[in-house]
Formats: structure tokens, sequence, C-alpha cells
């Protein structure tokens, strides 16, 4: 059969023969790309480790009996504060922080840090990696398009491991060159989704996406609940003071991990040595005529893009929803012993049981809305909104009670926040992060990278106002950050149950491949009318 004419209809390319042949699978154990979504799983576990190591580490670095000190001068100074003097309990029993009249730390067998740095301060330090993290994204993704993702992840993964084990040198030597290294560790992890998703553009039969770009992206969830108890131990335990044995151990993974993923993966199946011609010819069968070669010829219709109120629905409830995420990624090792009293070895294992819960809700609450959609109960765009709010409002009200819990209800403060941190999942079973799919398959990726973008923000303002905000360490300014947090979750949920939908956009149709039904003979399909007469994304079909 000859070449179709692509310039006013579209053709199915394969042949009859190749039409009618029989898919046959590879076996997926002891497969090549098990290999990749093992690898890349571990890829993802390395890369949230050295994202939030600084959250656990960062409480054994301060000395909190100085910071506890001079906070009561400097108020003492400006104020007729009340403050216990030196001698009485500042807080519950057990793993308190007490100060006794040598202003020495009885906690227990805890030990105090080197450093004594403002709130402030460590809201810097703690924000300084998301600059980084906003620059690279979409370089990220040009860089894996003309290098190839696995070279993009692995020399920028093997340059964050580098930085990492700097660390505890610029920490010692000033506290900015310290929160150069963190920028500069955000603009190496920038391009590590985007590279990805070059990677598995090639290497993933669509019948098995779920599963192993699923495994692949579960890592990230596991790298948090690994790094708290890990670097918890480290802190008490480690060598050169403990904290820095967290860089040290956690930095030297990330260079194994680079030697593995360099070794025993390739940018696609026809460019890996040892892949059997079985799964070679089932991957390549699997992704023949879906268009991934041509795709970068298509025009970017950016000016629907950037004015479509579903596209902003995503944007703002994604950039709200991160607002809550990067409020606790930071910050729960820190509240878990300003508040909640408990210490570093406590602190480092409750910190990794909200994402233990939230990697189960993903999972769950996939399956559940899939379900109720399949069987009619649901609309795509009733799945979607109501997966969108319960991940936004329950944090929403479990957060507002985490704030009003103290050292004598602790157990009842983790539990809300393992909950509310959890009930953040439904946004990746049915919820914003699978929406662009819908509104504009052609153009998900792009809307992604934009909503990703801008979601990234929160990532560097809300440790630096956090920071400023419980500048004095009590309960009533940590209420503060979880009512500013509850507020912002809400706005989220509101904004897209107004704007957001899962209708397919009219400006994303223009080159829209029709799909012939199996065992069919390839004829021509016309090309689908605009459904828009010019270029406002309000005339669409919503």
């Amino acid at each position: 059969m000859g070449e179709p004419d692509n310039s006013d209809k579209v053709m199915v390319s394969m042949t009859l023969e190749e039409k009618t042949k029989p898919l046959v699978p590879a076996p997926l154990w002891c497969s090549c790309r098990l290999t990749l979504a093992f690898i890349s799983f571990l890829g993802f576990v390395n890369l949230y480790a050295l994202r939030v190591n600084l959250s656990v580490a960062m409480v054994c670095m301060l000395n909190h009996t100085a910071l506890s000190l001079q906070h009561r001068s400097l108020l003492n100074t400006h104020t007729n504060s009340s403050l216990p003097a030196p001698g009485q309990a500042t807080a519950c029993d057990g793993d308190s922080l007490v100060v006794n009249g040598n202003g020495t730390s009885d906690a227990g067998n805890s030990k105090e840090g080197e450093f004594v740095w403002p709130r402030e301060i460590q809201g810097l330090i703690l924000g300084s990696f998301f600059w980084g993290y906003l620059v690279t994204q979409v370089p990220g993704g040009w860089l894996s398009a003309r290098l190839g993702g696995k070279r993009v992840f692995g020399y920028f993964m093997c340059a964050c491991a580098v930085v990492t084990l700097l660390m505890p040198v610029a920490a010692r030597a000033d506290y900015r060159l310290l929160l150069f290294l963190r920028f500069a560790a955000g603009v190496c992890q920038g391009v590590v989704w985007p590279a990805m998703q070059t990677v598995w553009a090639k290497w993933t039969p669509p019948l098995e996406a779920g599963k192993l770009q699923g495994f692949c992206y579960a890592g990230s969830q596991i790298g948090n609940v690994l790094t708290f108890p890990i670097a918890a131990l480290l802190c008490e335990y480690g060598f050169d003071g403990g904290w820095a044995s967290v860089f040290y151990v956690l930095g030297g993974c990330g260079l194994l991990w680079f030697a593995a993923w360099m070794l025993l993966v390739f940018d696609s199946p026809d460019q890996h040595p040892r892949i059997s011609a079985q799964e070679l010819e089932y991957i390549q069968a699997s992704l023949r005529g879906r268009g991934g070669k041509s795709s970068t010829a298509v025009t970017i219709p950016w000016r629907s893009i950037l004015t479509s109120k579903p596209v902003w629905a995503i944007v703002v409830t994604h950039t709200c929803a991160n607002w809550g995420t990067y409020t606790f990624l930071t910050n729960i090792p820190t509240y878990l012993k300003e508040v909640l009293r408990f210490d570093i070895k406590k602190s480092g294992l409750v910190s990794s049981l909200p994402y233990i819960g939230f990697w189960l809700v993903i999972n769950i609450s996939g399956h559940i809305f899939d379900m109720l959609q399949s069987r009619g109960s649901l609309t795509p765009t009733a799945a979607r909104k109501i997966g969108n709010s319960m991940g936004l409002m329950l944090p929403a009200v479990l957060v507002l009670g985490v704030g009003f819990m103290d050292c004598h209800s602790a157990l009842w403060g983790v539990v809300l926040l393992t909950v509310g941190v959890a009930m953040s999942g439904c946004q990746y079973g049915s919820g914003f992060i699978i929406n662009p799919g819908d509104i504009a398959p052609r153009y998900a990726g792009i809307i992604f990278g934009i909503s990703n973008t801008f979601a990234t923000i929160p990532g560097f303002l809300a440790p630096t106002a956090i920071g400023y905000i419980t500048s004095d360490q009590t309960q009533g300014q940590w209420q503060i950050v979880f009512f500013i947090c509850a507020a912002i979750y809400v706005s989220g949920a509101i904004f897209y149950m107004v704007f957001g939908t899962a209708h397919l956009q009219g400006w994303a149709c223009e080159e829209l491949v029709t799909i012939i039904p199996e065992h069919s003979v390839p004829v021509p399909v016309p090309l689908p009318a605009p459904l828009e007469t010019d270029s406002s994304p309000d005339k669409a079909k919503d």
C-alpha cells in the first residue's frame, strides 16, 4: 500500500497483514523493560531521598537550646514575655525540650547540633531547592529530546549526588554556601520527570503502561517513606556529628545508582544489546502507528492552551495542592519536634507514616474511580471533580485539627497528620494529575509542564513563609501555618469545581487520529472540522 496523503486525511499506516497478525506479549519477568522499571524506581527513591534529606537533618543540625535561649533573650528585650525562666520546663515531660539553670538540654539523650540559624534562615535554606527546581522544568524536556532521557536523567542525578556530598562542608563554612548547593540540587532534579517521560515513551507497551510507569513513579513516595527514618537514625547514631552522615550516605547511594543506571538502561529497545528478539518485536509492534516520532512536527496551539479555563483549573489546583505538599514535605520533622515533642528517633519514623498512606490512597482511589466510571455510576468529569475535591477538602479539614494538637494529644496529632497527607493521594487517583490527558491528549505533556512550573513556586514560598511565621516556635504560630494551608486547599478545590472538566477541548481535536476497529481494512478518515471559528477557547465545546 502506498504512502497515505496526510494533508487532508489520516490513514492507519499498518498493512492488512500487520493488522491481523496476533500480537504476542513477551514475558514481563526478567525482561529488559522490567529492569528499566526497577532501576527507574530506585532512581525516584534516590530523587526524593536527596530532596527531603535536609528536612530531617535540619532538626539535628540545629542547637535548639541556644535557639531557645536566643528567642527568650530577644523577647525579653522587646516585650514583657512570660516565658518560663531558666530551670522551668518549657514543654511537656518525657521527650520535651527542658532547659535547666545552666542553659543545657535535658531532652533525654538527644544531641544538640552545631548551628544557631534563626527560623528565617532555615526557611531560606529549605526553600532554595525549589528555586533551582523551577528553572529546569522546560529545559529538561528540551535536553531529553535531543540528548536522550537516559543521559539527562543519569548525568543530572550524578551531579545532584555530588552536590549532596559537599553539603556538610558548605554548612560548616557558611550557610550561604549550603543555600547555593541546595539551589544547585534543585537545578539537577528539575530535569528528571521530563527525562523519564522521554524514556518511557519508547519503552512502554500501552497495555503495560500502568504497571510499569506506576511502579516507577511510586519510588517518589517510597523515597519519602525510607528517608525519614533512615536519616533520623543516622542523625542519632551516624558519624561526623550524625547529621553529616545523612548527606554522605544518601549522596553515596546516588552515585551507586548512577553506575547501575548507565550500565543497565538504554534510551530505546533497539539500542539495548541484551534484549531478546521476542521482547524487541513486542515493544515495537505495540508502539507501531502511535505517531510518537512525528510529534515534534505538530503545531502547538499556545494561545488556545494559555487561554483555556480547564487548563488554568489544572494549573491553579496543582499549585494550591503543592502548597500543602511542600508544607508537609519540608516541615513535618520540625513540627513533630517543636510542637508534639517527639525526639529525633520517633520523629523520623512517624514522619514516614503519611507517605505510606499517600502511596496506598493513590492506588486504591484510582481503582475505585475507574470501577465507578466503567459501571456508569460517574462521568469522567464527575470522577475528576470528586477525586480532586476529596484530595483537597479532606486534608484541609484534617490539617485544621492538627493545629490544635499539642504534646498532650500527640497521638491524635500524628493520626490527623497521617490521614490528611494520605488523602491527598485522591488527586493522583482521579484528579488534576491525570486531567491533561482528558482535555487534550495530544498536548497533555505540555499542559502538565506548564502546570508543574507554576506548582513549583510553593516549594520555595511555603518554607520561607513558614520560617518567618514560626520564628518563636509556638503552637499558635503553627496554627497560623495550618490555617493558611487549609484556606489554600479550599481555594484550589473550589476553582477546579467551577472551571475543571474532563471533556475534550475543541482546540485539541485538529489532528486527532480516528482508531480503526480491529480486523477492518484500512480506510482514509477525514479530519474532524474545527469546533471553534476563532481563537477563543470559550467557544469550544466544554
